[in-house]
């Protein structure tokens, strides 16, 4: 199982066409490719030791079996569609990507 976390910067008078798009859009599309498992967004409130990364205000986390599931996933016509609604709410489109294995 992995993760991909991708740490975003949401234009604030945006968010809430991001919340929409990506439960409308973005979280149906995922959940239709093999190896899904889940795909949330949560929105950063403090951080209590440390530094958040400079201006991001939304972690995105995305769940898959495999990260060559989620490979078939990334080359598909529909997310470059509904990914592409998501970055156009970004106020930076430079996000940072980490990949995890749980």
């Amino acid at each position: 199982m992995i993760q991909i976390h991708v740490d975003l910067s949401v234009d604030p008078t945006k968010e809430a066409r991001m919340l929409h798009d990506f439960e409308t859009h973005f979280k149906p599309a995922a959940a239709s490719f093999a190896g899904y498992k889940d795909v949330k967004i949560v929105k950063l409130r403090k951080a209590f030791v440390g530094r958040a990364p400079e201006g991001i205000n939304y972690r995105f986390v995305l769940r898959y079996e495999s990260e060559e599931l989620r490979q078939h996933w990334i080359a598909s016509e529909i997310h470059q569609q509904v990914w592409g609604l998501i970055e156009d709410t970004l106020s930076n489109k430079n996000c940072d990507i980490l990949l995890f294995d749980e």
